[in-house]
C-alpha cells in the first residue's frame, strides 16, 4: 500500500469503487467495497491523496476521510466527465477522477464544514417551502376557478379568496371542507416559512461581511446570506468577471477563426445564487426605470436606453456579482 500515490473513489449510497496507482502511474488498487468496509480500508492506509466526486455524501466522506490523515479532493463532475474513457460503471468512473485529479490546471471544489452544511440545509428548506406555497396557491387558485370564483394576482389574494370561499353558502360543502383543509396547509406554510426566515436572518446578522454585503443595491439579506453560505474563499478567483463567470453571468464564447461569437449566459455554477442575484437585480432596475432609485447610475440608463429590461437585469446582476466580489 506505500506505493499508492493518489485513490480515485467513485461513491454510493452502499457501494464504493477504489481506483489506485503508484509513482509510475501503473494501477495497483482496484477494489470494490461496501460502507463499512470502506471506513475500515481508510482507517488502516497510510495517508495519500484521494478524489471524490463532488455530488452527495461527498463532503462528509471528505471530512471523514481527512480526519484520517487523507489529503481529499473534490472535483465537479463536469470536469471528470472527459476523462471516462469509454462506458459508464462504476470502475470506470474512479479511473476517471483518479487521472482527473493527476491534472495541473485541475479545479477542486473547497470541503465544506458541518456549520457550512447545515446553513445550507436551511436555505434548500427555504427554498422549497416556497415552492410548495406556490403550488399550493396555484392548486387553489384552479380549484376555485372550477366554481366561478377568482382573485386578482399575488400571494396576497390567497386569504381573501379562501374567506369568499368560506362565506359563499352556494358551494357545495364536500368544496367548502376541501378550501378549508387547503387554507390550513397554506397557512402552516407561512408559518413555516416565517421560522425559517427569521433562523436565516439571525445567521444573516450574525456575520459581519454578511451585513456588508447587504449593502449592495441589489442584494438584500437573503442574497448576501448566500454569498456567503454557497461561495468559495473569494481569493480562489483572479478578478470579479472569474467570479461572474463561476455563477453564470457571463456570455458563452463560440468564438473560432479570429472570430469572436458571444451567445447568452452560461448558467453555470448555483441556479439559486443566480437566480437571487438576478432577481435582485430586476427589483433595483424597476425602481430605476419609474425614478424612485438614488442608484440610477449613467451606465445603467444608457443600457436600458439601448437594450431590453431582462438582458440590462441580467448585465446587472453579472456587476452585483463583481462588487460583491
Amino acid at each position: 500500500m506505500e506505493q499508492i500515490i493518489r485513490i480515485g473513489m467513485d461513491t454510493s449510497k452502499s457501494v464504493f469503487q477504489l481506483h489506485g496507482v503508484n509513482a509510475s502511474e501503473q494501477p495497483v488498487l482496484r477494489k470494490k467495497l461496501s460502507r463499512r468496509e470502506i471506513v475500515k480500508f481508510f482507517e488502516k492506509t497510510p495517508p495519500t491523496t484521494v478524489a471524490l466526486e463532488a455530488c452527495g455524501g461527498s463532503h462528509h466522506w471528505a471530512r471523514l476521510l481527512s480526519s484520517f490523515g487523507h489529503e481529499v479532493k473534490l472535483i465537479a463532475p463536469q470536469l471528470a466527465k472527459p476523462y471516462v474513457k469509454r462506458g459508464k460503471n462504476d470502475a470506470a468512473d474512479a479511473e476517471a477522477l483518479c487521472e482527473a485529479m493527476s491534472r495541473p490546471t485541475m479545479r477542486f471544489v473547497p470541503v465544506k464544514t458541518a456549520d457550512q452544511q447545515a446553513a445550507l440545509m436551511l436555505v434548500g428548506v427555504r427554498e422549497r417551502l416556497i415552492h410548495n406555497r406556490t403550488q399550493l396557491a396555484n392548486a387553489i387558485r384552479g380549484f376555485a376557478m372550477e366554481f366561478g370564483v377568482v382573485a386578482a394576482k399575488g400571494m396576497c389574494r390567497i386569504e381573501p379568496l379562501l374567506e369568499r370561499i368560506a362565506a359563499d353558502q352556494s358551494l357545495p360543502e364536500l368544496a367548502r371542507d376541501l378550501f378549508a383543509m387547503h387554507g390550513q396547509e397554506y397557512r402552516d406554510l407561512l408559518a413555516e416559512t416565517k421560522t425559517i426566515d427569521e433562523k436565516l436572518m439571525k445567521l444573516h446578522r450574525a456575520d459581519e461581511c454578511s451585513k456588508r454585503l447587504a449593502e449592495i443595491p441589489g442584494v438584500g439579506p437573503i442574497g448576501a446570506s448566500l454569498l456567503m453560505m454557497k461561495t468559495p474563499d473569494p481569493r480562489m478567483f483572479k478578478s470579479g468577471r472569474d467570479f461572474a463567470a463561476w455563477i453564470g453571468l457571463t456570455p458563452k464564447d463560440h468564438s473560432t477563426a479570429g472570430k469572436v461569437r458571444l451567445g447568452a449566459i452560461t448558467r453555470a455554477g448555483d441556479e439559486l445564487l443566480r437566480s437571487i442575484l438576478v432577481v435582485g437585480a430586476t427589483s433595483l432596475l424597476r425602481h430605476v426605470r419609474t425614478g424612485r432609485s438614488r442608484h440610477a447610475s449613467r451606465w445603467l440608463i444608457d443600457l436600458l436606453q439601448r437594450k431590453k429590461p431582462k438582458l440590462v437585469a441580467v448585465a446587472l446582476a453579472n456587476k452585483i456579482a463583481r462588487t460583491a466580489w
